[in-house]
């Protein structure tokens, strides 16, 4: 009977243990993750990966560029030129006189390019890193050459020259940028080599169209903003760079070292950027100078010295100040900047062109950018210029995949010109104006005289995958006063379309 009851009562229990048990909240197993899709499973899967998250990487190495193809139509276009960066112009230009053309379009919205970059841990939260890239043309192949660009129409009549421009691009191998150095993500990053200027970066940063060629002023010319007055300072080719982070704020500074024997496009050049990031708004403000800075030009047909891939060559001194910010809510992202540069005569000119020896338009000739010869002319800022720019536009996001962009620019600068008057000497070399500037900002007799340049543009930007952009878009530009001296026509309207491929 004992037993009985001991094997009864054991039941029991077992029986209202498993009754209390069910009451119980059970705890769910949680589900076998699905397996990482392998990005290189197809092509369409590999384009459907972002570059970041799918790099081509192998011991701290990372190829990686982006193929940039379109066409489109121009009012008043130019020809394309293999050398040129851009290839065309969207925006009106000297030689914009071939007439309304449809034509390839290179470039549109950024620079095909390759590169490899470097990360690398070196001990705990130190890294060694470096970059070394080249920007192409995408029809051509040949890399891209600003200054070759303009040899190419040296001494060739304005309405028969192709699309030139000088450029730091110069048809390095290294022509974006090659660095290296350390980062720490508390001390920042210290770096050395061809860099861009933190004026380049900030329009990057900064410009709604994130310095697209066919769409932005600012980032079709490096003049303004990226070189702040010179396109050749957009780049140090050889350069200290550091750059630190804390709590939504950032500083840096750059340092060029050495000057045009090391293909610098200064004897000399330093900035300082300042920056913030605080709930959606950014902010950055820069200060640049540069000394003895070279801008190089073409030479007219009955001008041009021997041998003919001499190219003209003005010089200035730079001091410049940018300030840009941003503003996302929500889908809208709204940009602004803002930019004064005033390029004066060199403290030393006549290192360069001296007042006893030299006159007219003869100076002395140099090695500079890529090791094309410069012929220093006359001065040109015996009368400082002041260059400004006016941006601002805004990004919105229609779908998650599909943006709507647009953006205005103003270009102007002041009247520098210097008259002769009577009863004063003048050293042979000052550059004067044939005749003084009657309205200054009508009168297009001197490129001295007081002027503007205007753009306005707008684009789609859709991608169907994550490496794949498709756009198309115009922008309308229009010069007046001293900036459209010698123009054969005055405005241009570029719609452009067009495929990036990232990888």
């Amino acid at each position: 009977m004992l037993n009985r009851f001991l094997l009864g009562s054991v039941a029991g229990l077992a029986v209202a243990g498993a009754a209390q048990a069910a009451d119980l909240p059970t705890k769910k197993t949680p589900p076998v993750p699905a397996a990482a899709t392998n990005c290189y499973a197809s092509f369409w899967d590999w384009l459907n990966a972002r570059a970041a998250d799918c790099p081509l990487s192998y011991m701290g190495l990372t190829v990686y560029g982006q193929i940039d193809v379109g066409g489109g139509y121009e009012t008043n276009a130019t020809k394309f030129n293999k050398d040129f960066p851009q290839g065309i112009n969207e925006v009106v230009g000297k030689f914009s006189g071939s007439g309304p053309h449809w034509q390839w379009a290179p470039n549109g919205l950024s620079q095909s390019n390759v590169g490899v970059k470097l990360k690398e841990q070196l001990v705990p939260n130190w890294y060694i890193v470096g970059d070394v890239n080249f920007g192409f043309d995408p029809y051509s192949f040949e890399l891209s050459n600003g200054p070759k660009s303009l040899v190419d129409n040296n001494g060739v009549s304005y309405g028969k020259q192709s699309a030139n421009s000088d450029s730091s691009r110069a048809g390095q191998w290294d022509n974006t940028r090659a660095y290296i150095g350390v980062s720490n993500p508390t001390y920042g990053a210290l770096t050395f080599g061809r860099q861009y200027a933190f004026s380049n970066d900030l329009v990057g940063a900064y410009d709604p169209f994130g310095g697209a060629y066919a769409f932005s002023l600012i980032g079709f010319s490096s003049t303004v903003v990226a070189g702040t007055g010179d396109t050749e300072t957009a780049r140090y080719n050889t350069s200290f760079k550091y750059q630190v982070a804390y709590n939504g704020i950032r500083a840096g500074a750059l340092v060029q070292t050495g000057g045009w024997d090391q293909d610098n496009g200064a004897q000399a050049a330093y900035q300082f950027d300042l920056g913030a990031d605080y709930a959606g708004f950014s902010v950055d403000a820069l200060y640049a100078y540069a000394k003895d800075a070279v801008a190089l030009k073409v030479y007219s047909a009955s001008t041009v010295p021997a041998p003919s891939d001499k190219l003209a060559a003005t010089l200035a001194d730079i001091n410049a100040d940018v300030i840009a910010a941003k503003y996302k809510w929500r889908d809208l992202t709204v940009y602004g900047g803002y930019e004064y540069a005033r390029l004066s005569t060199p403290s030393d000119f006549d290192k360069y062109f001296p007042y006893s020896t030299k006159a007219g338009t003869v100076g002395n000739t140099y090695t500079l950018n890529g090791g094309y010869p410069g012929v220093i002319q006359a001065n040109s800022y015996a009368n400082p210029e002041d260059l400004q720019v006016l941006w601002v536009g805004a990004k919105y996001g229609i779908l998650s995949n599909l943006d709507a962009i647009a953006g205005y620019y103003h270009e102007w600068q002041n009247d520098y010109t210097l008259v002769k008057r009577s009863g004063v000497t003048y050293p042979t070399n000052v550059k004067t104006a044939s005749s003084a500037c009657a309205s200054s900002s009508r009168n297009t007799n001197n490129s001295t005289c007081a002027g503007y340049t205007d753009a306005v543009s707008g684009a789609l930007d859709w991608r169907p995958w994550k490496r794949v952009d498709v756009y198309a878009g115009v922008m309308y530009s229009k010069v007046g006063g001293g900036m459209a001296n010698g123009y054969a026509h005055a405005d241009n309207a570029a719609f452009t379309g067009g495929v990036r491929v990232i990888f």
